[in-house]
Formats: structure tokens, C-alpha cells, sequence
């Protein structure tokens, strides 16, 4: 199986840290993201929304969304689980990483995808034209102030996002953080707890991923 990626980007991102944790080596096929790569004929072929990543096995089963992606390899590696052994480990993993993708991702997006120069006619991922609105943008940096006070209070008295074991939850927010960190949008100096797990995940060797 291969793994259609881009470097620059989160989404893969968290991906490349899943298969890390799990001591998966995929084999990657860069996309420039940058230069429009995503929107030529031969990668909407692949993927017609135009994002990555894209999972496609060695049957030519395509798999385009992160949790599915994820879930996948999770089936064919189960140790170490990173979505829980019970139903409400798995439970709670999942809703958090909900969250996360919702009052995060979609945060950090609207605050990135409404001011960058070089999405200015693609707001909104794919190949349809949406003008960037910069309302939108601010509106989505102060969602992000929010969501990183949300997880400060949820780290207060855990080690990880949902307990004391790591989870695909926590690869997501760590993600998003360090997205929303490239837009200058900081952990605030009195988030201690979050802080704390921020500098714990980033000292796991699958952060490099």
C-alpha cells in the first residue's frame, strides 16, 4: 500500500504519525500542494475532492478520509491500539477526536484557508471556486482560542486527551496545535496543563513523522 502525502500539510500528517506509532513504514507518493498538483486530471483520478491523504491499498482500494484511513491500519496492526480496547475507550476516543476535527481543524482551516494568497479563489478544499470571506478567518482564530482553552481544562487532570494512554485523539490535537501554531495562533501562556502534554507528544519519536 502507498500513501499519497504532502508534507506541508495536517491532514497526512496525522496519518504519518498513526502509521509512526504503530511501526508502520508506508511508502509515500509526494503531492505539491503548493503548486496545484492536487487539482491536475492524473490526481483527480485518484481523489476527485483533490486532498490528501489517500490510502490506496494493494488491491486499488482508494481510502481518502483520516479516520477511515486510520481504522484501517489499526485492523491490520492492532497493537498498539490507539482507539481503546473497550467500547468506551473507543467510545470516548472517537468523540473526542470529533471534537477536535469540528472545534479545531475547522477552526485553524477558516483562519488559514481565508487569508492564505495561494488558496484565494479555494476556500473551501476542491476543485469548485470559493472566494475566501475574511470574516470567516476571524471568526475562526478566535474559535481557535476557545478550542485551546477546551483543552487545557480537558488536560487538567489527564495525562492524554481521554486518560492515560495515548489515542488517535491526541494525534489529531496535536496536529491542530501545531497547525494553528504555524498561523501564530500560540498555546497561551496560562494553558500549563496543555502545555505540558504539547511538550510530552512532541518528545514521542512518532512526532517526526
Amino acid at each position: 500500500m502507498k500513501l499519497y502525502d504532502c508534507k506541508t500539510a495536517p491532514s497526512p500528517r496525522r496519518v504519518r504519525i498513526f502509521a509512526a506509532e504503530k511501526g508502520l513504514e508506508l511508502q509515500t507518493v509526494a503531492i505539491d500542494l503548493a503548486s496545484g498538483e492536487q487539482f491536475k486530471s492524473e490526481f483527480r483520478q485518484i481523489n476527485p475532492d483533490c486532498v490528501v491523504p489517500v490510502l490506496e491499498l494493494d488491491d486499488g482500494t482508494r481510502i481518502t478520509e483520516v479516520i477511515a484511513i486510520c481504522q484501517y491500519l489499526e485492523e491490520q496492526r492492532p497493537e498498539p491500539t490507539l482507539f481503546g480496547r473497550t467500547a468506551i475507550e473507543r467510545a470516548v476516543t472517537l468523540m473526542w477526536n470529533a471534537k477536535v476535527e469540528q472545534q479545531g481543524f475547522m477552526a485553524v482551516a477558516d483562519a488559514f484557508r481565508n487569508t492564505a494568497k495561494g488558496l484565494k479563489n479555494h476556500a473551501v478544499p476542491g476543485i469548485d471556486q470559493h472566494a475566501q470571506i475574511p470574516e470567516l478567518a476571524e471568526r475562526g482564530r478566535k474559535r481557535v482560542e476557545i478550542f485551546l482553552d477546551k483543552l487545557n481544562q480537558q488536560l487538567g487532570d489527564r495525562k492524554f486527551l481521554t486518560g492515560e494512554f495515548f489515542t488517535f485523539a491526541d494525534i489529531s490535537a496535536f496536529v491542530v496545535v501545531d497547525f494553528a501554531a504555524r498561523l501564530k495562533m500560540n498555546i497561551p501562556d496560562n494553558a500549563a496543563d496543555l502545555q505540558r502534554w504539547h511538550d510530552e507528544v512532541s518528545s514521542r519519536p512518532s512526532a517526526s513523522a
